[in-house]
């Protein structure tokens, strides 16, 4: 029956590095019918409502590769699948989620193509296809269509599924080291590394934060104890019981004082600057209101800072300012608020905002200050009037490079006395650029997990790398945060053989080996699980696992079809050859020409301190040596084949089994394995296969000789090659 419509036939998630590209995508299959005959320069209207919904498709290169690229092949004519990318991709970035990845490719069957888009969060990415489908045919049709309300439901599902800002930074930070991350829950507790390397964070905290540290952080009383005994300036304090208390302590110390909750954060219950009895009295109950205790202190002069400190270091520093409106004589506090400054873009309820809507109704400490001034929220303040809404706050304002070097070294101290790997070190002082004792400024706060925002995102001054600072201190500057991972394709018949031998030749090295293959997943010798359901997430567990020193993955083309790899990167990379095109009718995989982009796969994601070991009898897998970021260590049998001559010419390396001698030959130098005798392994192929592609991988992984030979001898008879 003939339709103009577009159908998904199915959507796959590629959670791993996949035949399109390094990262998780999203493959939807789709039908376009009839429409197979209408390209987009044949639709009446077409490209006038769409880029008048979506004009941000300006900025889309695509095959040009120049600005407006994507509107000048709309101009001549593409089809609607390739537009859908297009339009799925920018529906992301207009949410929040940036991505710029995407392809569209037709099938051997008339009308159906695989769309693929770049997304950040698999949920995100499928509502993004659908909405996208559901707009060009809107376009096509000339219907209406709601982009604003569909852009709003993609950004409320990104910033409730998606990673926090924060969390996101140091992501993004770890990437850009190459370091590889996996999300651990639905919120922002994410591994960087992989197996006995990885470290942990959870927004601004890591692995190495101390609970007892927090504790101390959470006891503002605590806290300027120790920070006092080891002669960090602090101001005068005492925690109270009431609100009669409160103000003996208030004259105790002298005026003005500051309220605070013992145990607050973000600021709430804090209300300085107090002078009188009353205002101490209204303050005490605000506080109650925000913690489990209440504590007076001295009101240090100047403006309040928060300096961030990761690993003894500080790394950024922000200033406050007063936070005011400026009344109208007509409308009220509340309103004045809305107006003035809840329309300021960087406030909003989610993460991604550095500063939250202010309700002045919510906030008992605003409205201390406001009955301070004589208003409420329902007041209508002069026209002219200055009010007052908090003290203190918006540390949005970067002041880094001016901090005096003694102020950092005693934020730093700080942080050591507390215990805190990274923390928020809150202080006030009249000159940032000073020494602090001479200005009478103190640290009046110590935070664990402090928000990160302030620093990315300054509203004056610079960004700060801070994700950078946060991932140089868990990995060292040069750390390696990744174990040794093998992963192995190619014919069925050998790779599980051959990932049994390398993950063996590991174990016997000395490494606590996990192994994922046909056969099932295995600690060591151990099986812990069949892998014929959730193969990937099953497999993934290897990463995950804090024992695991060594990795070995087979991987099938059905695996990589299906899934893409477990790994982002490998150090070795095994292909025995590339296989038939079998059994994959369900991906439109029928001629064996398109096996040779699914096998490179495991090509392309060789490190570039890798190695790609390769079958030099397999004409095909030998193309693939150029594709490798590593280098290339060839086996054979045979070693006159003209790819092993060449290879060695230019000093590459191979190993060869000749007239019975297994060899290890780089360039022009050649050495046997068994230096005494000879190793005999050629009276069955299959078994010589094994044998060479597992030497060849254990030579790139640096695996000493001698347990090479002593795992050929004891391990390789224990193969059992019927199970492959």
């Amino acid at each position: 029956m003939s339709h103009k419509d577009i159908r998904f036939l199915r959507i796959t998630y590629l959670r791993g590095p996949n035949i399109w590209t390094y990262r998780p995508t999203l493959e939807a299959w789709i039908d376009i019918g009839d429409l197979e005959d209408c390209p987009s320069n044949t639709l009446p209207g077409f490209y006038d409502r769409l880029t008048a919904w979506l004009p941000t498709l300006e900025e889309h290169h695509c095959s040009p590769g120049v600005r407006g690229g994507f509107l000048q092949r709309l101009r001549e004519g593409t089809w609607p699948g390739h537009i859908m990318e297009h339009v799925a991709l920018e529906l992301q970035n207009l949410a929040g989620m940036q991505t710029g990845f995407g392809k569209a490719r037709s099938t051997h069957v008339r009308g159906v193509y695989k769309v693929v888009i770049r997304t950040r969060q698999e949920e995100v990415g499928r509502d993004a296809l659908h909405a996208a489908r559901d707009l060009v045919m809107a376009a096509i049709n000339n219907t209406a269509f709601d982009v604003v309300g569909t852009v709003s439901r993609l950004r409320a599902m990104v910033d409730s599924l998606y990673l926090g800002p924060s969390t996101a930074h140091i992501v993004d930070a770890a990437t850009a080291r190459g370091i590889p991350h996996i999300r651990l829950n639905d919120g922002n507790l994410v591994q960087l590394g992989t197996g006995a390397a990885q470290r942990r964070i959870w927004t601004a905290e890591t692995d190495c934060t101390s609970a007892i540290a927090e504790g101390i952080c959470s006891d503002k009383d605590l806290t300027k104890t120790l920070l006092s005994t080891c002669g960090i300036p602090v101001p005068e304090g005492q925690s109270v019981d009431n609100a009669t208390e409160a103000w003996e302590a208030a004259q105790d110390i002298g005026l003005p004082v500051a309220v605070k909750p013992v145990d607050g954060n973000h600021g709430r219950g804090v209300t300085l600057d107090l002078m009188t009895e009353e205002d101490v009295h209204a303050a005490y109950v605000a506080a109650e209101k925000e913690g489990s205790g209440v504590i007076v202190e001295r009101c240090v002069p100047g403006d309040e800072h928060r300096l961030l400190v990761v690993g003894g270091r500080m790394v950024a520093a922000t200033r406050g300012q007063t936070t005011e409106v400026v009344g109208d004589g007509a409308h009220t506090t509340q309103q004045l608020v809305d107006q003035q400054l809840n329309t300021d873009p960087r406030r909003g309820e989610e993460e991604e905002f550095p500063l939250e809507f202010i309700v002045l109704s919510k906030e008992q400490h605003m409205l201390v200050e406001l009955q301070r001034q004589g208003l409420t929220p329902e007041g209508v303040p002069t026209a002219g009037q200055i009010v007052r809404i908090q003290r203190h706050g918006n540390l949005t304002h970067d002041v880094t490079d001016q901090v005096h070097p003694d102020i950092a070294e005693l934020a730093a101290m700080a942080a050591r006395v507390v215990g805190l790997d990274i923390a928020g070190v809150d202080l006030v002082v009249s000159d940032i650029a000073q020494p602090l004792a001479p200005q009478k400024g103190a640290i009046v706060e110590v935070n664990a997990g402090p928000g990160l925002l302030m620093h990315i995102k300054p509203e004056t001054g610079l960004p700060r790398p801070v994700g950078k600072a946060i991932v140089d201190n868990l990995f060292g500057h040069t750390g390696d945060a990744r174990i040794p991972v093998v992963g192995i394709t190619g014919d069925a018949h050998i790779t599980s053989p051959v990932a049994r031998m390398v993950a063996r030749l590991l174990a016997l090295s000395g490494k606590h080996t996990g192994l994922a293959s046909s056969q099932g997943l295995f600690l060591g010798k151990r099986k812990v699980q069949d892998l014929t359901h959730r193969r990937w997430e099953s497999s993934q567990r290897l990463l995950m696992n804090r024992q695991v020193q060594a990795a070995v993955f087979e991987n099938n083309p059905h695996n990589i079809l299906a899934d893409g790899l477990v790994y982002d990167r490998c150090q070795v990379g095994v292909v025995t050859g590339v296989p038939k095109a079998i059994g994959l009718d369900e991906f439109y995989i029928q001629d064996d020409e398109q096996m040779f982009n699914i096998v490179r796969t495991q090509v392309d994601v060789v490190l570039r301190t890798g190695f790609a070991v390769i079958n030099a009898h397999d004409a095909a897998a030998t193309e693939l040596a150029d594709l490798c970021d590593g280098e290339v260590i060839y086996y054979a049998t045979d070693a006159t084949l003209p790819v092993i001559e060449a290879h060695l010419a230019q000093g590459g390396k191979a190993v060869l089994c000749q007239d019975g001698q297994l060899a290890l030959a780089t360039g022009d130098k050649v050495r046997p394995l068994f230096e005494h005798r000879q190793q005999p392994c050629t009276a069955d192929e299959l078994r010589t296969g094994v044998l060479l592609a597992s030497v060849a991988a254990a030579w790139a992984l640096d695996i000493p000789l001698t347990v090479v030979r002593a795992g050929i001898e004891s391990e390789l008879p224990l193969i059992d090659l019927a199970q492959a």
